[in-house]
């Protein structure tokens, strides 16, 4: 079924969610009121039937097999890039999970990182707003991981988390993002005002919902024009961002042109207020303090800790 589907020419990636931001470690349903015939068709679920995202996958258990499942969809798709999306926790299974790419040579064509800061009016609240780690802080560990075991020039990075204009944008791609995923600012867009009831199939503004009745709230020719102009004025706002750095593109973006405040006082770039791994820094048995004892626990046959 998979390669059937991926093989559809709108499919350009695939992507494996490990874990999302506004609820990592917590799977997910789609309550049986909202599988309609079409979704249920395009699913491959029962109409009517809870469908239910476990929290854990079954097709792998290891960070070695969860890089085995990329090279086998990868085939699937006929070599569509492959990877994966996740929201960092425990810093040891992220590094686990380089080590296993070292140790079987199989690498994802990409890895997004969802910040903690990712949402769905689904999640619940001690989830979404406890649980995971900040975007900038989890990317720019992810990306330190992927330079200091040698894998960066390899893998793409993506990343997402309330990145609703072009400073965030910026922001993400200073921190070692190559691109951006966004979904809230469409969503607000299309007219989404986060009321928190997309489980119930009662959005009030059409947005998240099978109702035919509640889907009229959300007029088609109006909206498309309101996300037509979120997107072109944000990237026309990225544009200015990049111009005003003195950069011809968003790639010459680095730590060196993000600032923060540290303190009541200091104001220091991001190359000077976090850690930047060297190439190979994790490999050469380097200190890296932050780095050298997670790094250490890091074991690609199991997600746990070594003891």
């Amino acid at each position: 079924m998979f390669a059937e589907r991926a093989a559809d020419d709108q499919v350009k990636m695939v992507e494996i969610k490990i874990s999302q931001g506004a609820k990592p470690g917590h799977g997910g349903m789609l309550p049986g009121a909202k599988v309609t015939p079409e979704i249920a068709e395009t699913r491959g679920v029962p109409v009517g039937v809870d469908c239910v995202s476990p929290a854990g996958h079954g097709a792998f258990t290891t960070p070695l097999e969860l890089m085995e499942f990329v090279a086998r969809l990868r085939d699937l798709s006929g070599g569509k890039p492959t990877g994966f999306k996740l929201c960092i926790g425990h810093r040891w299974e992220f590094m686990a999970m380089a080590k296993a790419m070292l140790e079987n040579g199989i690498t994802p064509d990409f890895i997004v990182i969802d910040g903690a800061e990712g949402g769905t009016g689904a999640a619940p609240v001690e989830f979404s707003n406890h649980l995971g780690t900040p975007l900038r802080q989890g990317l720019s560990f992810a990306h330190n991981v992927l330079v200091g075991a040698n894998l960066r020039d390899r893998i793409k990075n993506g990343a997402g988390g309330k990145l609703v204009s072009a400073f965030y944008i910026a922001g993400a791609m200073c921190l070692g993002a190559d691109w951006c995923n966004s979904a809230r600012g469409f969503m607000f867009a299309v007219g989404c005002i986060q009321s928190q009831a997309c489980h119930t199939n009662r959005c009030p503004v059409g947005v998240c919902t099978q109702d035919e009745q509640r889907q009229r709230a959300l007029v088609v020719a109006d909206k498309t024009e309101r996300v037509f102009n979120y997107h072109r004025n944000t990237m026309k706002a990225l544009a200015d961002f990049v111009a005003a750095a003195g950069l011809d593109h968003p790639t010459e973006l680095g730590p060196q042109h993000f600032y923060f405040r540290e303190g009541n006082r200091s104001v220091l770039p991001a190359s000077q207020a976090l850690t930047w791994l060297e190439p190979g820094a994790l490999l050469d048995g380097k200190d890296c303090p932050g780095y050298s004892n997670y790094w250490a626990a890091a074991d690609p046959r199991r997600f746990g800790a070594r003891g």
